[in-house]
């Protein structure tokens, strides 16, 4: 009797379709991470002051209070400093960045402040006092300059106003 044999051939590996998938899929993905670009707001989360702090009178704490009609720019401590009125197309963010110009100029190590914001308020409202109290752009000349003003930014609820 004869031995038979199975010949065994060997199986060869498919790959062809998942080149297809990786030719495909890599120039999607790198197409789509160059267009996704994520704008960040770092903001920090106010600090408990003591006490003996709090009586000091030379030490701003800026507040600014984000109404329906109006901005209140104030001091924890001292109160209001500035009620800047509403515009016909909303908050006066060029008054307030004048403002805050001014008060970086009394305090020019202070790079703290405080953006109190009604339950109501938008988004993009929120962002551009933000915009307004972090930085600013004056003219020098021909040059223009840009100016930290406030860039560490805590954000919390505005109080209910008092009547």
């Amino acid at each position: 009797m004869a031995n038979r044999r199975l010949r065994k051939q060997h199986a060869e590996l498919e790959i062809t379709a998942f080149i297809n998938l990786i030719v495909v899929l890599v120039p999607f993905l790198l197409s789509t991470a160059v267009f996704s670009r994520l704008a960040v707001l770092d903001l920090k989360l106010p600090a408990q002051n003591s006490g003996v702090e709090q009586l000091k009178v030379d030490n701003l704490q800026l507040e600014v209070v984000m109404r329906p009609d109006s901005l209140e720019v104030g001091d924890r401590i001292g109160g209001l400093i500035q009620r800047i009125d509403n515009t016909k197309v909303g908050y006066d963010t060029k008054a307030l960045a004048g403002v805050m110009y001014r008060l970086k100029a009394q305090f020019p190590d202070k790079t703290t402040a405080t953006l109190l914001a009604q339950p109501g308020s938008s988004y993009e409202q929120i962002v551009a006092v933000m915009d307004a109290m972090r930085a600013t752009a004056t003219r020098s000349g021909t040059q223009v300059v840009h100016a930290d003003l406030f860039p560490e930014i805590s954000l919390g609820d505005a109080p209910s106003p008092k009547r």
